[in-house]
């Protein structure tokens, strides 16, 4: 085995950088919380627009995303500066990223189709610096380590930044909600304050990312004859490629699964605490314990994985996390102490996320070994995408299903309506999590092949350079 192997197999994680690591998705958090959260309830509580509008402004969204994610991620691969290929965006897209954040949550004085299409631009505009800011953000964590571990660590310190901020986020946006536009209800003031606040915040830990987390193995894995194959071959031909990564896919597809079951029905569960358990208040509350418990979740992954492999850890995760929602639809309105036990559950098992960007790292070697092609930015792109279409699938599907079962914005809902916003925000995500578990069972990168396969990569590239 060559010197170069061994030194890969020493390499530590950095406290510096899974700090700076980690500050990118703090500032990822308070990007996407708002909307995440959010959206779905401003739009149709305080913005008046119809179950029909939204889905439409979520369709035609996600429609676009399918196009414009992967486009974004074979741009930053093909990207080469002197700062590297996914830096830069960490340093010049987020105030652009802020602007519009803060046009999605303005209530436009126009009435009719115009707001619809003041509402559908601003979404769609915060949707694609979005995608810009992630890719990068995503992908820079394949270029800043090498060691399987070591990317396993700091996607670790990226679900540690992401619960440690959604701990402070869960706690505090609704009341300052509440607090600036001085009403017991949330208000068009209220939302933009907040959104204001989080987006200015934002910019600066973005820019401590981008500071910190140096490229140090751009060169090492980019300067092969590779790169002149990927660029003959255009964005389409890398995009088959890329396709071919049977390992990538099963993760983007659990992902897309899995991802319904927590970031997307985070944006429906306002709707079951306010309607269904019968309080402004109480959101705040079960959002902090479920935050609090996922950064007690995220702590543990770097001992699971080791003992449990990133597959096997998922799957424990997930089926927990079924049970919870199943535990929440028959028995959330029982007490306020076992609503709040089952959401630490579902809260411990949120942390299952950074599990997903550890697996695609794996899947990203795999695919260099397999194929011969090394696509960090399209290939974390994939995954994003799989992220916003769960986050769609709730916004258009979730919105429709509470229409369906008789919700009325800002009005005391029926015991039907109840038992219907009960069954969308619970057992459909419950469903959704049986379905991310399939993919698994098809995956096959334990971390003894991704091991052999990182040390059959560097005889390679030591050949190359030979």
């Amino acid at each position: 085995m060559s010197t170069e192997v061994k030194a890969v197999q020493k390499e530590r994680t950095s406290p510096k950088l899974a700090l700076g690591y980690g500050m990118g998705e703090v500032a990822n958090q308070m990007s996407w919380y708002m909307i995440n959260n959010y959206l779905t309830l401003f739009y149709t509580d305080v913005v008046g627009l119809t179950a029909s509008a939204i889905s439409l402004i979520m369709l035609i969204a996600r429609v676009w995303d399918a196009v414009n994610d992967p486009i974004m991620g074979s741009i930053a691969d093909r990207t080469h500066t002197r700062w590297g290929k996914f830096r830069p965006y960490l340093m010049f897209a987020p105030p652009f990223l802020a602007i519009f954040n803060i046009l999605t949550f303005t209530v436009w004085p126009v009435q009719g189709t115009a707001k619809l299409i003041l509402c559908l631009i601003s979404y769609i505009g915060t949707g694609m610096i979005y995608t810009v800011v992630v890719t990068a953000h995503a992908a820079i964590v394949n270029v800043i380590a090498i060691d399987s571990q070591v990317r396993m660590n700091l996607s670790t310190s990226r679900g540690i930044g992401s619960s440690v901020i959604s701990i402070v986020l869960s706690a505090v946006v609704m009341p300052l909600i509440l607090y600036f536009g001085k009403s017991d209800t949330a208000t068009a003031k209220g939302y933009m304050s907040v959104t204001v606040l989080l987006s200015v915040l934002m910019i600066p830990c973005f820019l401590i990312e981008a500071f910190i987390c140096k490229e140090k193995y751009t060169e090492k894995l980019h300067n092969t004859s590779v790169e002149v194959q990927e660029k003959k071959r255009g964005f389409i031909g890398n995009l088959k490629e890329l396709c071919k990564n049977d390992q990538l896919l099963m993760i983007v597809l659990s992902t897309l699964f899995g991802t319904i079951c927590v970031t997307a029905r985070m944006s429906l569960l306002a709707y079951y605490v306010i309607y269904v358990i019968g309080s402004y208040q109480m959101v705040s509350l079960v959002f902090t314990v479920m935050t609090a418990a996922q950064l007690v979740g995220t702590l543990i992954i770097p001992f699971a994985t080791k003992r449990l492999g990133k597959r096997n850890y998922m799957f424990l995760l997930s089926t927990i996390m079924i049970l919870a929602f199943i535990g929440l639809f028959f028995f959330g309105t029982v007490s306020t102490s076992l609503l709040l036990v089952l959401s630490f559950l579902c809260g411990l098992c949120n942390s299952a996320g950074a599990l997903s960007y550890g697996m695609v790292s794996d899947s990203i070697e795999y695919g260099a070994w397999k194929l011969g092609v090394r696509q960090e930015g399209l290939a974390a792109s994939f995954l994003t995408l799989a992220v916003k279409a769960a986050t769609a699938f709730c916004g258009v599907v979730g919105v429709l299903l509470l229409s369906a079962v008789g919700y009325v914005a800002g009005a005391e809902q029926t015991e039907t309506a109840k038992m219907g916003i009960n069954f969308v925000v619970n057992i459909i995500p419950a469903i959704c999590g049986v379905l991310s578990l399939v993919p698994l069972f098809f995956y096959k990168l334990t971390e003894k092949r991704v091991t052999d396969i990182r040390a059959d990569l560097e005889i390679r590239e030591s050949n190359n350079n030979a």
